[in-house]
């Protein structure tokens, strides 16, 4: 299964090229001066080559599908063709839980991450637009304002608009449902016989792209504040102590370039907003700084709340330094990690990855390798619940009124 992952990605890109090639103006035509435009019909002969240019475009998309497909060869190859030309796949989506989430700047979700990936693999960029709700998301696929879906709409809804749909767990529901994620997260295409529909069946059906989805599902997690007991600590906590130290957050968030509320969600899981914490280990503080972070971050007493998120503040954007090559969307999970573990640990994570040949630069992939090796380092797993809890934190914080 790897060997055919591996033939859709070149191939792709071999496709783009030779399309790209075949479609560009000629030399003879782009040296052409003249300010007249032609109301002349084309010729049968210039309406015969454009019919071969693009019978030749259709089948070199098709060719370069995986074998597999080659017995189910369709003719709408339309999507998957201006997918490659224009470089760019856009996904019409529905904000929620279990596809993504976009407020203040941050982007990401478990079913946007999935895409991310899928695009990635196409080797084209992604262009992701928010609709109000799922029907309005999949008539966009209908009116070519979008190339593919990213809803948890019914199966009912997509037959009645007579789109194509593939479950992005491939049938694995349960690995969604017991991470408290919607079991129906699907993408929707406009016809089954699509390339673009035929490749993400082969890419989420993949075995290791399988065990790989079911990791991302557990980094995304929705069960974190779902029982009465951790939501009624989280918002008591949040109503009774966040507006002794609001202010300072907003403060330290200014100095350091970062999201106010993101350093809550920080504190929150370090200390539990605690001024005066601390562990058996000898951290302290709000933000829970070791003797050393706090003496390199310019911190001389640890229990003072301001200087204690100052310290914090500080040490985020240093690591958000040491991962400036990582994309925008992935850092800050680097960064939290780095915060967590120390930045080598991370990076010489990435360099095992790197030498896999897998994508280093992935949070996904780093998360996964977390999870594959967490038996033989507990600090594996520490770091892979501080991340993922402070996401659940953060998202939380920004959709409800605490």
């Amino acid at each position: 299964m790897q060997r055919i992952t591996y033939r859709v990605k070149v191939s792709a890109q071999g496709a783009k090229r030779r399309i790209s090639y075949l479609l560009r103006p000629s030399k003879r035509l782009l040296n052409t001066k003249s300010n007249i435009v032609s109301s002349v019909t084309p010729t049968t002969s210039s309406r015969f080559a454009r019919t071969k240019k693009l019978a030749q475009v259709s089948s070199i998309a098709l060719l370069s599908l995986p074998a597999q497909s080659l017995t189910t060869m369709g003719t709408q190859v339309r999507t998957y063709d201006n997918v490659m030309l224009q470089n760019t796949l856009t996904v019409a989506a529905v904000p929620g839980d279990s596809t993504y989430f976009a407020t203040d700047g941050f982007q990401h979700g478990f079913g946007f991450d999935l895409v991310r990936t899928y695009a990635d693999e196409l080797g084209v960029d992604i262009d992701l637009k928010a609709y109000a709700n799922e029907e309005a998301a999949l008539k966009a696929i209908r009116s070519g304002e979008a190339d593919m879906a990213l809803t948890t709409a019914s199966t009912k809804l997509k037959s009645q608009l007579n789109l194509s749909s593939i479950n992005v767990s491939c049938g694995y529901d349960a690995s969604l449902t017991k991470n408290g994620l919607h079991p129906k997260v699907s993408w929707t295409f406009s016809s089954p016989n699509d390339p673009l529909s035929k490749k993400a069946s082969y890419f989420l059906c993949d075995s290791i792209k399988l065990q790989n989805t079911q990791k991302l599902a557990a980094f995304y997690n929705q069960n974190l504040l779902k029982d009465a007991y951790s939501q009624d600590h989280f918002q008591r906590t949040l109503t009774e102590k966040l507006p002794d130290y609001q202010s300072s957050f907003e403060e330290q968030a200014r100095n350091y370039n970062h999201d106010w509320e993101l350093l809550v969600a920080m504190g929150y899981q370090e200390s539990h907003l605690d001024a005066n914490a601390v562990s058996p280990t000898g951290v302290r503080g709000l933000m829970m700084l070791t003797n050393n972070t706090a003496k390199a971050m310019g911190v001389s007493d640890r229990v003072d709340p301001y200087q204690s998120i100052g310290g914090g503040a500080r040490y985020l954007e240093q690591m958000k330094g040491e991962f400036a090559d990582v994309p925008k969307t992935d850092r800050i999970w680097f960064a939290l990690a780095g915060y967590n573990m120390g930045p080598n640990a991370i990076k010489n994570i990435q360099r095992k990855l790197r030498d896999q040949g897998i994508d280093d630069k992935s949070w996904a992939n780093v998360y996964a390798y977390l999870a594959d090796n967490r038996a033989s380092n507990s600090r594996y797993g520490q770091a892979m619940h501080y991340v993922s809890n402070i996401r659940s934190y953060l998202e939380t914080i920004k959709t409800q009124t605490v």
